[in-house]
């Protein structure tokens, strides 16, 4: 039952109170606790103290204070109401008119480490020492927005042997990020919007997943999944993890400001299934497209690529391959891949965009399926939508341009065994008003 439902619901029947007071699930904020309609947010405080006060001495396993702009000073007094042996949840996402507040660590030391599975802080300070009482349980630690030194977070860290995951966001006092050689367990990590973050010391052995924003330092070799959000992330790449991440499986690249082509070198990516690579909105052409080859020539096992091509406006589309006198581009030696599929969306008539197409066409003998999409994003055909995502006025007016290159330069060499697949513009959403755009 809903947690509006069954506080009213005890206001009426004195065994569902009992029921009510026993409830050892608690999700507090603004949307659970009771109707807008009826209740002001100067009111929540007072609610959720009554609520915990009914729930003195019982048994919480899980504790979610999701208090964003509910104004408190009684926070404290819950969590030690809450917060005791046997819980297993806890999440404590501070007011914004309280962001200064500090979690008591205490409470973590009084037999409750022992049972909790999953810590989530937001909008706090989190300050563990090294008397802290070892998280025997704890598998999973998220830290939204909260004030934590490299040290303190290493201290908490060598507490918690069992952790699997560590999400951290906006952790804007940690530089140096130290993963300690004990948590066998280990295998998720995502660093993103730390600004100050410049170092990943990892000696878990078995961290297989990394997000991060920003360059990647350090030698991670057993690495099988990384998803890198940074300026120039497709060159750094290139250049850079081949050696330092040998085994990687999957590669997703969110990069902008690619002002440098692709280069061509020996290192490979022996084991690379899965690439992605989404070139951000707003990035200055010209970027050569063709210098992509080189991930397909360093990846031997590589089966899928997916490519988003986001470079700005399409007025600075200077290079197109519709009226273009010169031949296009191959390489010299003929350099075999086993992609299976490959899509690529924002499609245009970019001439070393169709190169990098023909390239594929020729030299993956396992091609099954080739996805061109004039637009990106979602459409009214998928089910959830309604309308197509709006798109920017000049990809609109590229994408004829785009089909006219697809049906010159590409349709013809395409094998018979392969599935070419052509997305236009939506007639509907899409439509071209009276006049032009």
């Amino acid at each position: 039952m809903p947690l509006r439902d069954a506080a009213r619901s005890a206001c009426l029947s004195r065994a569902f109170l009992h029921s009510w007071r026993c409830r050892p699930n608690l999700t507090l904020n603004s949307d659970t606790l009771c109707s807008k309609a009826h209740v002001h947010k100067e009111d929540f405080s007072n609610i959720i103290d009554s609520i915990m006060r009914n729930h003195s001495g019982i048994r919480v396993k899980i504790l979610k204070l999701q208090l964003f702009t509910i104004a408190c000073h009684n926070l404290d007094s819950w969590l030690q109401v809450g917060v005791t042996p046997g819980i297993e949840e806890l999440t404590v996402v501070a007011s914004i008119f309280n962001m200064n507040y500090n979690f008591p660590c205490s409470l973590l030391s009084n037999g409750s480490g022992n049972s909790i599975r999953s810590l989530h802080f937001g909008r706090c300070a989190f300050h563990p020492t090294a008397e802290l009482c070892p998280l025997r349980s704890l598998t999973s630690l998220n830290l939204y927005f909260v004030h934590i030194t490299g040290d303190e977070l290493e201290c908490l860290l060598s507490n918690s042997l069992v952790l699997e995951r560590l999400v951290l966001s906006h952790c804007n006092e940690l530089i140096c990020l130290k993963i300690p050689c004990m948590l066998q367990w280990f295998s998720y990590l995502s660093a993103i919007t730390c600004s100050r973050l410049q170092v990943i010391d990892n000696q878990a052995p078995n961290l297989s997943s990394l997000y991060l924003s920003g360059n990647v330092i350090g030698e991670t070799s057993q690495m099988k999944n990384l998803t890198m959000n940074c300026s120039k992330g497709v060159c750094y790449a290139r250049a850079n993890l081949p050696s330092i991440m040998p085994n990687l499986e999957t590669l997703y690249i969110r990069s902008g400001g690619e002002v440098v082509d692709t280069p061509m070198l020996p290192t490979k990516f022996l084991y690379l299934k899965h690439l992605t690579i989404c070139l951000r909105y707003g990035t200055p052409p010209p970027f050569d497209y063709f210098s992509l080859v080189s991930f397909l020539d360093a990846s031997p096992s590589l089966e899928t690529l997916i490519l988003h091509v986001g470079q700005g406006p399409m007025e600075h589309l200077h290079d197109s391959v519709l009226g273009h006198s010169s031949p296009l581009r191959q390489l010299a030696e003929p350099h075999s891949c086993s992609l299976k599929n490959v899509k690529i969306t924002r499609f245009s008539s970019a001439k070393s965009l169709v190169e990098l197409t023909c390239h594929i066409l020729k030299n993956a003998v396992p091609l099954e399926c080739l996805t061109l999409d004039t637009i990106y994003g979602f459409r009214c055909s998928d089910k959830y939508y309604g309308r197509c995502q709006f798109r920017d006025k000049s990809v609109l007016r590229e994408a004829p341009r785009a089909l006219e290159a697809i049906k010159t330069h590409i349709e013809d060499k395409v094998p018979a065994r392969v599935k070419l697949t052509v997305k236009e513009p939506c007639s509907r959403c899409h439509a071209v008003p009276v006049g032009g755009w």
